[in-house]
């Protein structure tokens, strides 16, 4: 036949009686390399004149080890059918001995070169047997043995009972059926069976602890060696198994759940079995079980995120989109498999977990760009934790909480890395944004500036990712971020100075210096709302840096207030210098001059943003009384009756309305000045001293910086010139004046008599003011007769007049 053809038979031809042909002599198995021979004294011979030798090796190598022939070495004496062969079927098994197995470097080489050959030699048989049945016709039906007894029309006599045949030995498997159970996967069956063959390892070595073989003779350490050899076997598809379950479901996901219960089956009866093996033996698989999960999702986490354009974000996505992938078919398909136990879920979250926390670290020891490292701290601070394990159930693991993925001193070295960067790369940015606006502040045409706009963008795109990654680091950048404004902010400060200095620039920009000096007292807002946001967020100890901040931008507003008031106000001068005179009582020309170049120098400066508009408009409503008070008390008027001072004090009441409802339309905040000009006309109009002096009083409350000269003056004007009265009025303001002598002064934003010097009266000081201090003869000398008044000595000495 085909197959002992190639085997080496000499003939084809098989006698009926079902011995063997004869065989060629030459034997084609000798020179395969690792062929064991059996020892020379167990020896026998087949009919054909062989011996046993050839008879096991044409087992091996044919694939028979299943089928062992009954005599086995070593077991001839004692037997009913010693030395009588058995046939080459081995149809009489001796049951309860392990047969044993060849080398697995036979057996995957044999199986490597027996497939081809095997199949065409089927193949070639199955055609001639099938052409010998055609040549012979149909097979004849045999006549039952029933039929030969018993007669034709008569009942068949019942069958005897049957006797129940005894129950069979469970014949262990030999190490290459072992080996083949792991190979279909049979995981759970294999591991039984190394089990009960590492036990009867534990037997024959004399009863020590299983676990890693040791070569005790020639069998115990061939046994021991088989022992190891299917345990590595096994951990492989063990292992296998968990990475390819980890792919995703895929068509055979039903029998892969099954693996998978297969291994966790595995993993239960290993652990139980450490248990008997004890410590020093124990073969620990459920720890090289979470390592395997560990390798696995490092190589799954590896592959999703091998480089992506996008750079280290980008990378970042594809893992939290392969972590979300991969534990969503945990969850639903894998942990369910397993034995509840072992727990699943929370083996393959910490391997997970491992994973990436080596792939973030070496990310973050390479050198990264900043956005690289804002995008690994954004991710490792609120991405992971809020899409990731927000989905898990963390406190329900057996080990508690899981560890951070990144080390503290490596995110905080991150963080410093960051500051440090933004800091030198504001600083850089942010002058060269002021030298390339400044560039154009010289230009005729008028040009829009985007100074604060792009500090506040080149600042904001830091402050505001940095919370975003936790509240230190926020704090932190903020107070970066602030340092660097100051910075900026007085060199600023510094150009605008050296800009309003240079009047070379104003006189060649007439007609575009008050927009250009509007557009740089608009950078002030949005920078100082800047400044203050990052004052809250930061440290305590970022108020220094705010108020440098905020000192410099508060100079440039009032400088550059100052030069625009300085402007319209040299355009206002000529009408305040009609005020207070004999044609200022009888027309209303000069104030209605005054209030037309308000308000139309007021429509330029709508173009001013709202904080530094109302701050202009208030100065501008104050700087205007006190230029409309100032010749009133510089004594350009005087009143010589009760008729001229009720005039004076009308025409006072009527300008000051006007003024009022100007500065109102202009939408000035600085009611406090509307006052002013009323009090005054009060104290000219009223005659009775009481009277006067409550009006005083009310002037002294709510105007502080008034002064008694500024009384005085105002009493000459009305043409008061009794010295009691005068001394009872003044001593008012002396007393409110003593009162408050402890206090500060008032701010200047809220000065008004402060700007409005009084000359001093050059008059004769009267005889009253010295009586008790000077004598008469010293009175009558004439260098004593016109003193200037460097200080009053007294509230009650009256002052001489021209």
């Amino acid at each position: 036949m085909p197959i002992l053809k190639s085997l080496g038979v000499a003939d084809s031809k098989v006698s009926r009686a079902g011995t063997l042909p004869r065989m060629s002599s030459k034997n084609p198995f000798e020179e395969i390399p690792g062929l064991e021979e059996e020892e020379a004294g167990e020896l026998g011979s087949l009919p054909n004149g062989t011996s046993y030798r050839r008879r096991a090796t044409l087992e091996k190598l044919a694939g028979l080890a299943s089928f062992r022939l009954g005599w086995t070495p070593g077991r001839r004496a004692g037997g009913p059918n010693d030395g009588q062969p058995r046939s080459f079927l081995g149809r009489v098994l001796t049951p309860g001995i392990r047969r044993s197995s060849a080398d697995f470097g036979l057996l995957g080489r044999l199986q490597g070169t027996r497939g081809q050959s095997d199949d065409e030699a089927t193949g070639e048989a199955a055609r001639r047997l099938a052409f010998l049945r055609l040549g012979r016709g149909p097979k004849p039906r045999r006549v039952s043995l029933a039929e030969r007894v018993v007669p034709a029309g008569e009942a068949a006599p019942e069958p005897p009972p049957k006797v129940p045949e005894p129950p069979k030995m469970k014949e262990p498997l030999s190490v290459l059926e072992i080996l083949s159970l792991i190979q279909q996967r049979e995981l759970a069956r294999a591991d039984e069976h190394i089990l009960e063959l590492e036990a009867e390892e534990l037997a024959s070595s004399g009863g020590g602890a299983p676990g890693p073989p040791k070569v005790e003779g020639a069998g115990g350490g061939r046994r021991a060696r088989d022992v190891a050899l299917l345990y590595e076997a096994l951990q492989r598809e063990l292992w296998a198994l968990v990475r390819e379950t980890l792919a995703g479901p895929g068509p055979g996901a039903g029998a892969g759940a099954g693996a998978v219960a297969q291994l966790g089956q595995v993993l239960v009866q290993e652990e139980a079995a450490d248990g008997r093996r004890g410590p020093g033996a124990a073969r620990r698989l459920r720890a090289h079980w979470a390592e395997a999960v560990a390798r696995a999702a490092r190589e799954r986490l590896e592959a999703a995120a091998p480089g992506a354009p996008g750079g280290l974000a980008a990378q970042l996505e594809a893992l939290r989109a392969r972590l979300l992938e991969d534990l969503g078919v945990v969850r639903g398909r894998l942990a369910p498999a397993y034995p509840a136990g072992l727990g699943a879920f929370g083996v393959y979250l910490r391997g997970y977990h491992g994973a990436l926390a080596e792939w973030l670290g070496a990310a973050a020891r390479r050198r990264l760009p900043l956005a690289d490292r804002y995008a690994l701290l954004y991710w490792h601070n609120q991405v992971y934790p809020r899409e990731v394990l927000g989905l898990v159930d963390v406190v329900a693991l057996e080990n508690g909480e899981l560890g951070s993925l990144l080390s503290p001193g490596t995110v905080r070295g991150l963080e410093d890395e960051c500051v440090t960067d933004v800091k030198a790369q504001t600083r850089a940015a942010l002058l060269r944004v002021l030298q390339e606006d400044e560039e154009h502040w010289g230009s005729t045409e008028d040009w829009p500036s985007s100074l604060a706009q792009d500090v506040c963008e080149l600042l904001e795109e830091h402050t505001e990712r940095a919370p975003r990654i936790s509240r230190e680091f926020g704090e932190r950048m903020a107070y970066c971020c602030l340092g660097a404004l100051a910075e900026f902010l007085q060199s600023f400060q510094q150009r605008v100075e050296r800009f309003h200095e240079n009047t070379g620039v104003r006189e060649l920009l007439s007609d575009t210096y008050v927009s250009r000096t509007i557009t740089l007292v608009n950078c002030g807002p949005p920078l100082r709302a800047l400044a203050e946001r990052l004052a809250r967020v930061g440290p305590p100890e970022s108020e220094p840096a705010r108020e440098a901040a905020a000192g410099a931008l508060d100079r440039v507003t009032r400088l550059c207030h100052r030069v625009l008031a300085d402007l319209l106000f040299q355009e206002l001068q000529p009408h305040f210098n009609k005020l207070m005179r004999r044609e200022w009582l009888s027309s209303p020309q000069a104030l209605d001059g005054i209030v037309g170049t308000l308000g139309a120098q007021a429509l330029a400066l709508r173009r001013m943003q709202d904080e530094p508009y109302q701050a202009l408009v208030a100065e501008l409503h104050r700087r205007a009384l006190v230029e409309y008070v100032r010749p009133l008390l510089r004594g350009r008027l005087r009143c010589r009756s009760a008729r001229t001072r009720s005039r004076v004090a009308g025409r006072l009441r009527e300008d000051a309305a006007q003024l009022q409802r100007l500065f109102r339309r202009l939408e000035s905040r600085a009611s406090w000045l509307d006052a002013v000009v009323p009090h005054l006309a009060e104290v000219l109009q009223l005659e009775d001293t009481p009277s006067i002096q409550v009006e005083v009083g009310v002037l002294v409350r709510d105007y502080p910086d008034i002064r008694r000269k500024h009384v005085a003056a105002l009493l000459d004007i009305r043409g008061l010139h009794n010295t009691a009265a005068r001394h009872e009025i003044l001593a008012v303001a002396r007393d409110l004046e003593l009162s408050e002598g402890g206090a500060l002064s008032p701010p200047r934003n809220r000065a008004f008599f402060a700007d409005i010097p009084v000359p001093r009266p050059s008059f004769c000081l009267g005889l009253p003011l010295f009586l008790g201090h000077l004598s008469l003869s010293r009175l009558a000398r004439p260098s004593l007769a016109y003193l200037p008044r460097l200080r009053p000595l007294s509230p009650s000495r009256p002052r001489a007049r021209r």
